[in-house]
């Protein structure tokens, strides 16, 4: 079937003018008069002719397009943060294209190139698990992408990070269980090849040390991706201990979840047996009885931070934001799983 596409030849043909005229008409130029505005547009409009926004964009050397590249846009952290992503982009001019590297470096780095071909005018990176050496990013950033990373950010060169403070947040969490009068407490922690889940077992340490609580290391469990299956595994290694904690920090909600849940099936009462707080405030925190003491990781705000950041660094060029640090305030969220 032939093409049927209605171009700007098609249009000054019809209407008698030459293709820049046509052009300038549509883009609304001051030069142009208004009835030869209203022509151009009436005559557009009947005939279904559409700018082509490719040509646009290399005429403009814009594409008003950010690719974002997050680990699972299941996780409901990743997908609150994509939400903040597209509104501010979607308020400011910008489309959005979202890839999943399903925390894969292989995965990762394939669709780095695809982002290059793409044209895109800026990045924003969520690491994946398995990402250490951070040598495709750089590459990135010689090219002159901008590039705005969040939560899980390269140590290794410098760039745009939006982040909050793990350490004081998992410090604040671990505080509010000791201040709730536990003794013993335990922590359900990330991989530790994970900067974000090395500063929040570090906080629970410190918080335990400053009020003079032992740190026992067979209270300290490691998950791999902090899953609902692994903190269910986690506290059925709490119960066979023959010294079990009378509160736990776990580093995300999902594993907070299957702890009360396990425990509630074993007799055990939350918060007057053992106190419970997570990490992120997921929907669910609210929906599990009791309601999970937790920690407001503002991924909204952050999606919206990092959006606002690239976008500067788009328009502005300016140098003296290609690698700002940005920290967002948690805030801790008391509900009854904690209170004892």
């Amino acid at each position: 079937m032939k093409n049927s596409r209605i171009t700007l030849k098609d249009l000054a043909k019809d209407l008698n003018l030459s293709p820049s005229t046509i052009s300038r008409a549509l883009g609304n130029h001051p030069a142009i008069s208004d009835a030869t505005k209203k022509r151009v547009q009436k005559m557009a409009e009947e005939l279904g002719f559409r700018p082509n926004s490719i040509a646009s964009s290399f005429r403009k050397k814009k594409t008003q397009t950010i690719g974002v590249i997050a680990p699972r846009i299941d996780i409901h952290f990743h997908s609150l943060v994509i939400s903040g992503i597209e509104e501010f982009a979607y308020n400011n001019g910008y489309n959005v294209t979202i890839f999943q590297s399903k925390d894969s470096l292989k995965r990762e780095k394939e669709i780095i190139k695809i982002l290059q071909n793409k044209m895109v005018d800026g990045i924003i990176v969520c690491l994946s698990i398995e990402t250490k050496n951070c040598d495709h990013f750089k590459k990135i950033n010689k090219l002159g992408i901008p590039l705005v990373f969040y939560d899980r950010v390269p140590t290794d060169f410098d760039t745009n990070k939006i982040i909050i403070n793990d350490f004081e947040s998992a410090y604040l969490a671990t505080e509010h269980l000791v201040k709730s009068g536990c003794k013993r407490v335990g922590h359900i922690s990330g991989s530790q090849t994970t900067n974000i889940f090395k500063a929040r077992l570090e906080g629970y340490k410190a918080a335990l040390k400053h009020y003079k609580l032992p740190v026992e290391e067979s209270l300290i469990l490691f998950t791999n991706n902090l899953s609902y299956e692994e903190g269910v595994k986690c506290a059925e290694t709490y119960l066979k201990s023959t010294t079990k904690p009378d509160g736990i920090f776990c580093a995300n909600d999902y594993t907070a979840v299957s702890v009360i849940q396990v425990f509630r099936k074993a007799g055990i009462k939350i918060p007057e047996d053992v106190a419970i707080v997570g990490f992120s405030n997921y929907p669910i925190s609210k929906i599990i009885e009791p309601h999970l003491t937790t920690i407001n990781d503002r991924a909204f705000q952050m999606g919206e931070a990092a959006t606002k950041l690239l976008i500067r660094q788009i328009e502005e060029k300016d140098e003296s934001i290609s690698s700002e640090t940005i920290t967002l305030k948690t805030e801790l969220i008391i509900r009854e799983s904690s209170i004892k």
